[in-house]
């Protein structure tokens, strides 16, 4: 199994004299400095759904193999001319599975059926409903060109070609398109393992009693969610009280079992922001300060030699860092290259005033062709989450939407969920 290289301690590393990091700056450094961490295996084509192909797929047959019918019909030479025409039928026919052995002399015609190869002696295909077939005889009327209803031989893929690219990540369709080019094994990225932890005293597993001060920990099932949707291998590691010994501990776990590290809270600088302090000692943490809303501490650091997403606490900033920094980072250590996600720009159905600065995200949803947002900016209010089918993009200028204004609309399927 080919490894690569570990990345480097200073990966994260920001140019001296940032204070205020834009979310493209953030993006830009993030993408130049990271690579796969993944390794590379072969799986039968049964278990490629979901993994990454480490290289390009080439097609070991032809797709179509051989030059067939598109319908059923009769094959013949073409071109054809304008106007009626009779030619004479040759014994037998050509069936998907059964071609016809023969030559069909010149001047004749063979009966055909869908997905039949073309007989030696045929280039095109006349549909059966465009015929007189009548005593050995069929009549039709021009003009036909030559190669009409007939799928060319390797005219989808040809044999030695690149089906498929390194770093995409096999979908259903394209099970269809690998076996049809005749490839049963390919070359995948082994499973990027993500451990997600909480940290914080405040959290109690969901279901369990939860006293005066205590919340329900909402950021891990997500975080573990989407790095399963991704088609990673997710790993819990649990929550953490506000203990740097014991925060020590998970995070120990945490490095050798995983190839990245999801943290949630404790990542900005407060009393009991222990993630950042602890961090802090390993001597590779980076605190972004990111320009953006909802979601500004970002820590990145190296444990272990093991890199570290330290996400806000609150849900709705956790998932949109999550979403907008850490996904496509998780995409380029998978080995998946770096993942845009495709936006679109809709009529707003509501108005807004936004200070320059700040990248801004909003819950939204399209209704009727128009994007309405959700009823408060409040980061709290998780609902919206669920409510929302995507996140308004507003730039780092300043903006004075009005209904009717186009904006831009990332659709949760922009991010793959």
């Amino acid at each position: 199994m080919i490894e690569p290289p570990p990345l480097k301690n200073d990966c994260f590393a920001l140019p001296p004299g940032v204070n205020w990091t834009p979310v493209d700056e953030a993006l830009a450094l993030l993408r130049d400095r990271l690579h796969p961490v993944t390794g590379e295996e072969c799986v039968p084509l049964q278990a490629a759904l979901g993994r990454v192909l480490a290289r390009d797929v080439v097609a070991r047959r032809s797709n179509p193999p051989r030059t067939n019918s598109a319908v059923d019909g009769y094959a013949l030479a073409g071109p054809v001319a304008e106007g009626s025409h009779v030619l004479p039928l040759v014994e037998g026919r050509a069936a998907a599975g059964v071609p016809y052995e023969g030559v069909v002399p010149a001047g004749q015609a063979i009966r055909i059926l869908t997905g039949a190869i073309l007989p030696e002696g045929v280039d095109s295909v006349i549909m059966e409903e465009d015929v007189t077939a009548e005593g050995g005889e069929i009549a039709f009327r021009g003009p036909l060109k030559r190669g009409a209803n007939a799928r060319a031989a390797g005219e989808d893929v040809a044999e030695g070609a690149v089906a498929l690219p390194a770093g995409r990540q096999v979908a259903p369709q394209d099970l269809a398109l690998l076996s049809a080019v005749g490839v049963a094994e390919i070359p995948v990225r082994t499973r990027l393992r993500v451990a997600v932890l909480s940290t914080g005293d405040e959290l109690v597993e969901p279901g369990a009693p939860a006293g005066p001060g205590k919340i329900y920990d909402a950021n891990r099932p997500m975080l573990l969610g989407l790095a399963e949707r991704m088609g990673f291998t997710p790993i819990d590691i649990g929550r953490v009280p506000d203990d740097r010994d014991s925060l020590r501990a998970r995070l120990d776990e945490a490095a050798s079992r995983a190839d990245l590290i999801l943290t949630s809270g404790g990542a900005s600088a407060g009393d009991e922001d222990h993630v950042s302090a602890l961090l802090r000692e390993s001597g590779a943490l980076q605190e972004w300060r990111m320009a953006i809303k909802p979601g500004r501490p970002l820590a990145l650091a190296m444990w272990d030699g093991t890199p570290v997403f330290g996400l806000p606490g609150n849900p709705v900033a956790a998932l949109v860092c999550a979403l907008i920094f850490a996904r496509p980072a998780m995409a380029a250590l998978a080995g998946m290259g770096w993942p845009e996600p495709q936006g679109f720009d809709l009529p707003a159905a509501f108005e807004k005033r936004k200070k320059p600065g700040r990248r801004e995200y909003l819950r939204g949803r399209v209704k009727d062709g128009r994007v309405e947002v959700f009823r408060s900016e409040g980061s709290g209010l998780i609902s919206g989450l669920s409510w929302a089918g995507g996140l308004v993009e507003i730039g780092d200028e300043e903006r004075h939407i009005r209904p009717g204004d186009p904006v831009r609309f990332l659709p949760w399927g922009a991010f793959g969920l």
